[in-house]
């Protein structure tokens, strides 16, 4: 899979640019504030319909335009396709494929796959479980496009029983004075709001139901990341404890396995659920990985991974769900599902957060990238990998160590302040960016 051909109107920086493109190695290099990241976001966006570097797509937009337009031609098995995405700030954005219109921009999810590094990835290691849980579920969409509906229908469902609860703390507040003795379930009734407690249940089954789905495939996800991580992490820090991973649920138990919740390694499972910080414990170290591997190596666990029983995770949702109900009614917020969940990190048997040292953290950060990208090949197809401004912030031995894992790439996007910040390994084509044009050098 590869790139041919960029074009944008009237996004972030640039009123129009047009960018050919070729497999193999690419490097967009000028000074720091040209817009190369611009360029690389695009494809991004093609990718996953959404910004590494913002949350909302207005920022998108060049300044005083009314909408931005994204074309790639994207080249897979010998087979051209161009996509085409309309970016309109507070109203739908619209797709094309081929011309064509799609009755929704999520239908051309899957036809570009990147695997994006930048310095925003430190997050992965020492950020909030919500860029974890974003790593995760923009895995999922990259292998399996239909997630992207599954990711909706739960926060849908998040939505409406969050506004639910917030009315069962509203009434609960207007009778506090005369409830104040009563619990969170009583007091509801009292105020008139009982038949609200019966669509309640009516909402936790939907919560569990559709949040069963997602955190079954999260779960899945992980048992087939687990290795790839220890490999790629022993080959960018070889001399560092090994890297594990596992996935830390906020229900009562606390952690979750593919077969339902387990028991808590710990007892401050209970107290996340209960409404305490997102959960930040260790987990569970992986094992050493295995030496003398590649980063590329297929997962040894098979190309789908083991299968998670959804219906036990269903059903430890709504036991978790009934267990923390009535501290939900007095906060007014759902505390418990894949929403509050996290991916610990760990190093040997220590929390990378809080532990691991800047060089730790960004080689743990970007060993989860190449074991995305990893699994994304072995299930069909190098995906684009992109770079941006990423050499120079590794040491010279993690830089040379990264280059030669990326080499083989069909294609590779870099990014550079300066030509001396590429590789050698990763010498190729090279285009100059400059004052908002864009020029291919030599």
């Amino acid at each position: 899979m590869h790139v041919a051909h960029l074009s944008l109107t009237d996004f972030r920086s640039y009123a129009a640019v047009e960018l050919a493109l070729e497999p193999g190695v690419t490097a967009l290099v000028g000074p720091n504030g040209q817009g190369k990241t611009n360029l690389v976001e695009a494809l991004g966006y093609v990718a996953t319909l959404g910004s590494f570097r913002v949350a909302t797509d207005a920022p998108l937009v060049r300044q005083g335009a009314a909408r931005a337009v994204v074309r790639s031609v994207v080249v897979r098995d010998d087979r051209q396709a161009l996509v085409e995405l309309e970016i309109n700030p507070g109203r739908a954005n619209r797709a094309r494929l081929n011309r064509a219109a799609v009755p929704r921009p999520r239908d051309v999810l899957g036809l570009l796959r990147t695997v994006l590094f930048a310095p925003e990835d430190l997050a992965l290691a020492k950020g909030d479980p919500a860029e974890r849980r974003r790593f995760l579920d923009d895995l999922l969409v990259a292998r399996a496009p239909r997630f992207a509906g599954v990711r909706a229908d739960y926060d849908r469902v998040l939505k409406q029983r969050g506004a639910l609860l917030r009315t069962a703390m509203q009434a609960r507040g207007g009778r506090r004075q005369s409830a104040r003795r009563q619990d969170a379930e009583t007091a509801f009734s009292a105020a008139g709001a009982g038949d609200a407690l019966s669509t309640l249940e009516v909402w936790d089954a939907h919560l569990a139901r559709q949040g069963a789905e997602l955190l079954a495939a999260r779960l899945e996800l992980v048992e087939l990341l687990r290795p790839l991580v220890a490999r790629a992490y022993a080959m960018l820090a070889p001399s560092s404890a090994p890297a594990g991973i596992e996935y830390r649920g906020t229900s009562p138990t606390g952690l979750w396995t593919a077969q339902g919740p387990a028991e808590p390694p710990s007892s401050e499972g209970a107290g996340a659920a209960a409404g305490s910080p997102e959960p930040q414990g260790a987990g569970t170290a992986a094992g050493p990985p295995e030496r003398g591997g590649t980063a590329g190596a297929a997962p040894s666990t098979g190309a789908r991974g083991p299968v998670a029983d959804r219906a036990a995770l269903e059903e430890g949702l709504r036991a978790s769900l009934l267990e923390v109900r009535q501290a939900e009614l007095e906060r007014g917020v759902t505390l418990v599902g894949p929403h509050r969940d996290d991916l610990l990190l760990a190093l040997g048997e220590l929390p990378a957060r809080g532990y691991a040292s800047h060089g730790e953290s960004w080689s743990f950060a970007l060993a989860l990238r190449l074991a995305a990208y990893d699994l994304l090949r072995a299930e069909g197809g190098d995906p684009v990998l992109i770079l941006d401004d990423v050499f120079a912030e590794l040491d010279s031995r993690r830089r040379r160590a990264l280059a030669e894992i990326v080499a083989p790439a069909e294609q590779v996007l870099i990014t550079a302040a300066v030509p001396e910040d590429v590789p050698a390994q990763l010498v190729g084509a090279r285009f100059d960016v400059m004052e908002g044009s864009v020029t291919r050098a030599g």
